[in-house]
């Protein structure tokens, strides 16, 4: 079985639209018609529902997407064994914020190169990309939204922001806030020199340069926490003692992204996505995902300064 059409497969399982699939795959969307028509003549069945509205997954389509998913796992396992054997690099290097998803993902991509040696950089929030686009790291554990120009992303999961307050602020017990309600607050600040779409996110809504400077998620909540300031964060993280998190009603989510160079080729880095790809990443909070078959929401993004 071509493990190509299985990747082409795979794309359009995920996005349910042969437009974004296309888009995710860098190619245009006739082909990729034709290659998923061909796979289905390989195979014998019928393995998409198309319509006006989308695609939908057909029982077999449902089967072969779960198998084509372990195999091309399987597949990156052997050419990462394969440059391994050859004297290839066998490190890689992951940027992270501190990010609780981190331990679901080490656990898996151990298992499944456990002869690969992984290098950790705790990210500065100067640099959303966690060290990428300076390249000291192969790979980065990181959120939007920030400047992904050069950068491919694939998100992993997209949660709701909430405010962060200290236990006995005066709203700390509202079941949720808009940031209209926080406008007049003191807030923490990202650096100055970082990116602006990264910095104009997590910052006061109206005035970005008010309020401490902060560089880490400790120092965040820290911040908060002795000086009564307010901030941002993903909805279920946890916070220290003394700390509540209040949902915002009015906040755009921000997604969890792998983030890699574009023109990196490495193994190591597609088969690190790859892994990435089998864990099932369970929103925060009740936002639907593309498609329910699908236990994440793989959506690649690539943007090259020729965009």
């Amino acid at each position: 079985m071509d493990l190509r059409l299985l990747r082409y497969f795979t794309a359009v399982a995920e996005e349910l639209h042969f437009g974004r699939a296309a888009a995710r795959l860098y190619m245009t969307q006739p082909p990729l018609s034709r290659a998923i028509k061909q796979l289905e003549a390989d195979l014998g069945y019928e393995l998409l529902r198309r319509s006006s509205t989308g695609v939908a997954l057909t029982p077999a389509g449902v089967v072969l997407y779960n198998e084509a998913r372990d195999l091309l796992v399987q597949a990156d396992r052997v050419r990462t064994r394969v440059a391994v054997a050859a004297g290839a690099d066998t490190t890689v290097t992951i940027g992270t914020f501190a990010e609780q998803a981190g331990a679901r993902l080490a656990a898996a991509y151990r298992a499944a190169h456990p002869d690969i040696q992984v290098h950790i950089r705790e990210g500065d929030f100067a640099d959303p990309t966690a060290g990428l686009r300076a390249g000291r790291v192969d790979i980065a554990l990181t959120r939007t939204p920030f400047d992904e120009t050069g950068i491919t992303t694939q998100v992993l999961r997209t949660d709701p922001v909430g405010v962060v307050l200290r236990g006995d602020d005066p709203f700390a017990d509202r079941p949720n806030l808009h940031l209209r309600e926080l406008a007049d607050r003191h807030w923490f600040q990202l650096p100055p020199d970082t990116d602006p779409i990264w910095r104009g996110y997590w910052s006061h809504p109206t005035d970005p340069d008010t309020g401490p400077v902060v560089r880490t998620v400790h120092e965040c909540q820290q911040t908060v926490l002795w000086n009564g300031t307010v901030g941002l964060t993903p909805l279920g993280h946890p916070v220290p003692d003394g700390l509540v998190v209040v949902p915002l009603v009015d906040k755009p989510p921000s997604s969890l992204v792998l983030a890699w160079n574009s023109a990196a080729h490495s193994p190591l880095i597609r088969s690190f996505v790859d892994v990435a790809a089998t864990i099932s990443w369970t929103p925060i909070g009740s936002s639907p995902e593309r498609n329910p078959l699908v236990t994440a929401d793989h959506t690649t993004r690539r943007t090259d300064l020729a965009d």
